[in-house]
């Protein structure tokens, strides 16, 4: 079956940096638009930031320039690498595999999710 499994997590002060990773098995990953998602307590999960099999990049205004997303389709694996972070950004992270768009229904295949926590 199809498995996302999210990582690199934790818990950074405002201005630092992180970078999750996703490892995607039991699908043909290249077939496969990734995206990122987020969730705060209290609120819905929001889009954040998506790439193409050949590397085409989407991202959320309040993460432009300062998130990246990048893939490497021989390890299937999906990175978000998060700089100048700042308490807004603390939400649980989820890796989405799907089609191109920035809706949750634009996504078939979802991980678990990784805690990430900013403090000021």
């Amino acid at each position: 079956q199809v498995q996302l499994v999210e990582s690199g997590g934790g818990l950074v002060q405002a201005g630092g940096s992180l970078r999750l990773s996703c490892a995607a098995s039991g699908l043909t990953f290249s077939n496969y638009v990734m995206g990122w998602f987020r969730q705060a307590p209290g609120k819905e999960r929001e889009f954040v930031a998506s790439v193409t099999w050949n590397g085409r990049t989407t991202y959320t205004d309040s993460v432009k320039g300062r998130f990246a997303i990048s893939r490497d389709n021989a390890k299937n694996t999906v990175y978000l690498q998060m700089s100048s972070l700042n308490p807004e950004d603390t939400a649980v992270y989820y890796c989405a595999a799907g089609g191109w768009g920035m809706m949750s229904s634009d996504y078939m295949y979802w991980g678990q999710g990784t805690q990430v926590t900013v403090s000021s």
